[in-house]
């Protein structure tokens, strides 16, 4: 039994199907057994027209995509004598990740059992028990060609059992999507518990909770919910229940637009359905759990995912919490280029429910173990946050409306002209205090000088009448700020537009006690820390370390910190994306650091020789280190900025007291991955091969 959870065109279960079509032909000619076919056929479509009618499943919520899949099938085993339909009762419609077990439906509850049993807990069991076995006789009648109609008959008798199954599944399911707080939910199950109750023992049509599953299934977020146990009872009643094998790309998405694209309480369900994950984790994640969980004893599932799959919250609510709960990864492909896209870089890994003590194959190298990071050695669980690195590391400020900026960049008239801003000052001097240097990623990445080009008008946690005392500015707000954020769901947003989103007033009352303070970019294809000024409103494109001194950047900028932080962190694309609670928080910095006069030194003479460098190429942060990690590069002044982060490891493998390591931690020209077709872009150059200078 092998399966599809977002089976789409059903490309994967073509392939499945022709695969296992071999292995079938195989055993036909060694052992005997094979059926009787027309002679316009051949053995080899045959074995392919019973594994697709007896060993493959599928679902999605888009039913245009079932038809599809059914089609693809039906011309791939070439079954033009067959009714399209002969793959009814195995290619189905619903939301894989939305759904209860048989026994969830018999305590009607979406969490562990109650042991409360209600009237139809016994005519649940009947009637799955009696769709089970119309399922099984429809499957023993064989080949379509002398029963079709046997076979829809089967089918349709096994669909009128479970229809009423279904719709008390679907009603516990209405309760959770029915409110946003856990309190009105259980209240709501408790009533449509008791209304399915009376309707059943009393025949009160009115007690049905119709509406409510209407409303769940044609809302502004439909949702068709899918039951696997009771979909396909002769999968899961089997002396090893589940499926053998699982196969597919399931989607990915996000953990932000699981909520945009299905709704707030989709990924509560998410939350509930699988423990241990969070709001941040990938879509895909929650696919790999429910493969996990509906695969047999023994069983392995393949699928495709995100290249984020071994990486952050995604790892950590999937491949991490499979591998504590009985699963192992034998095989992964950490980076697969998509054929055909350019810009798509997936991950490929095998999953089987059952210990296996290896070798494993991890990019086609025998290894001893893959952990949940994708990784030859060492854990599944995420590093512990440190409390000595609390409070010290902040992602920058959510804005939420460019009105709020004085931009000469801007090209749609949202924002003011920076002249603006000088005359608001010179006409009243208080607005001074409250019009800051704003500035983001792509300008720390790209200024020689590290300059801002853009200010804001900032007004903190401010009231409304505190901030009504810089009338000038509140009356810019009002006009380009206030309309838009009218229209936002978010409460906060709306009540008080007048500030940021996301003011990070933490952030701001510990840097009113520096000078300067250190900045990263949050998602950048080098880690690169500089010092700016500690009055400034940091984007929420960059990371701010709270340090002002020469020794922290020392450290930060250093090979053992960017080990540190590649390891930990996810990826966009081919880019790293540093974040304070994955790379920060958990990082071990050496004891009494800020303290040594080595770190101090190495530190400054690196920060003061790259500034001076910057300036004299008239070059950013990016294009310096591009040229710092091409291995083309013989500048002299690249040269000597390599002797000088070499010269800061050193300092840093020192204060660790690591000094053995340093003859070991010798810098060469590696790549961090090398694609297939390296080769020229459509505009005929080549592509630039990511070339990293690190150690080894």
């Amino acid at each position: 039994k092998i399966c599809d959870l977002a089976v789409g065109s059903a490309a994967f279960l073509v392939e499945t199907c022709r695969q296992l079509a071999e292995e079938l032909l195989k055993a036909w000619r060694h052992h005997g057994g094979r059926p009787q076919f027309p002679g316009d056929e051949t053995e080899e479509l045959l074995a392919m027209r019973l594994i697709a009618q007896h060993c493959l499943y599928g679902v999605d919520r888009n039913s245009m995509a079932v038809d599809l899949a059914k089609l693809s099938l039906w011309l791939a085993t070439l079954a033009k004598d067959h009714p399209f339909t002969f793959l009814d009762h195995a290619i189905r419609c619903g939301d894989s990740l939305v759904g209860l077990t048989r026994r969830q439906i018999e305590d009607f509850t979406w969490g562990p059992p109650t042991g409360q049993r209600f009237l139809f807990a016994e005519d649940v069991r009947k009637r799955t028990a009696a769709a089970l076995r119309e399922r099984q006789a429809l499957l023993a009648l064989g080949d379509d060609y002398t029963s079709p109609q046997l076979k829809r008959e089967k089918l349709e008798a096994a669909e009128e059992r479970l229809e009423l199954v279904r719709f008390i599944g679907d009603a516990a399911i209405a309760a959770f999507f029915s409110a946003a707080k856990d309190k009105a939910r259980e209240q709501k199950r408790i009533e449509l518990a008791a209304r399915i109750s009376d309707y059943l023992a009393k025949g009160d049509p009115s007690q049905r909770p119709t509406a409510e599953v209407t409303s769940l299934r044609s809302g502004e977020f439909p949702i068709r919910p899918f039951h696997w146990e009771v979909e396909f009872p002769e999968v899961f009643d089997r002396d090893n229940p589940g499926f053998d094998a699982i196969v597919g790309n399931p989607p990915f998405m996000g953990g932000s637009k699981i909520t945009s694209s299905n709704g707030d309480a989709y990924l509560e369900w998410l939350k509930v359905l699988n423990a241990e994950t969070s709001g941040n984790a990938d879509l895909v994640a929650h696919f790999f759990r429910r493969a996990f969980d509906l695969l047999a004893s023994n069983g392995s599932f393949g699928l495709i995912a995100t290249n984020t799959i071994g990486q952050g919250d995604t790892r950590a609510g999937g491949l991490r919490w499979i591998c504590a709960h009985g699963g192992t990864i034998y095989a992964a492909r950490k980076r697969y280029k998509w054929p055909g896209f350019v810009a798509v870089v997936v991950s490929v890994v095998w999953v089987t429910k059952e210990f296996h003590s290896g070798p494993m194959d991890l990019d086609d190298e025998s290894v001893p173990l893959i952990t949940a990071y994708l990784f030859h050695a060492g854990g599944n669980d995420s590093p512990s946050a440190l409390n000595a690195n609390h409070g010290r590391a902040f992602k920058g400020v959510g804005v939420n409306g460019m009105g709020f900026t004085f931009d000469d960049t801007d090209k749609h008239g949202v924002t003011s002209p920076i002249a603006l801003s000088r005359e608001l000052i010179t006409e009243d001097r208080r607005n001074a205090e409250r019009i800051f240097p704003y500035i983001g990623g792509e300008e720390l990445n790209d200024s020689p000088t590290l300059s801002h080009s853009r200010f804001i008008i900032n007004f903190e946690e401010l009231s409304e009448g505190e901030a009504r005392k810089w009338p000038a500015l509140f009356r810019i707000l009002e006009e380009k700020v206030r309309p838009e954020r009218s229209k936002s769901k978010d409460l906060r947003c709306r009540e008080r537009w007048w500030q940021f989103e996301r003011p990070r007033s933490d952030l701001a009352s510990l840097l009113s006690n520096f000078k300067r303070t250190l900045v990263c970019s949050r998602v950048t294809p080098h880690l690169t820390f500089a010092f700016l000024p500690a009055r400034t409103v940091f984007a929420d494109s960059l990371i701010v370390a709270a340090f002002d001194q020469h020794g922290s950047l020392c450290i930060l900028q250093s090979r053992p910190h960017e080990l540190w932080a590649r390891f930990c962190c996810s990826t966009a694309m081919d880019l790293m994306r540093y974040t304070p609670s994955d790379c920060f928080e958990t990082f071990p910095f050496p004891a009494g650091f800020e303290a040594s006069a080595a770190l101090e030194a190495a530190g400054r003479e690196y920060y003061e020789f790259r500034t001076a460098l910057m300036v004299r190429h008239n070059e950013g942060l990016t294009k310096t280190y591009n040229r710092f990690h091409d291995p083309e590069e013989t500048s002299p002044d690249i040269l000597r900025l390599r002797e000088l982060h070499a010269a800061m490891d050193r300092a840093v493998l020192e204060a660790y007291d690591w000094p053995d390591l340093i003859p070991q931690c010798q810098c060469e020209f590696l790549l961090d991955y090398e694609d297939e077709d390296d080769g020229a872009e459509d505009t005929g150059r080549r592509r630039k091969k990511p070339w990293r200078y690190r150690w080894p």
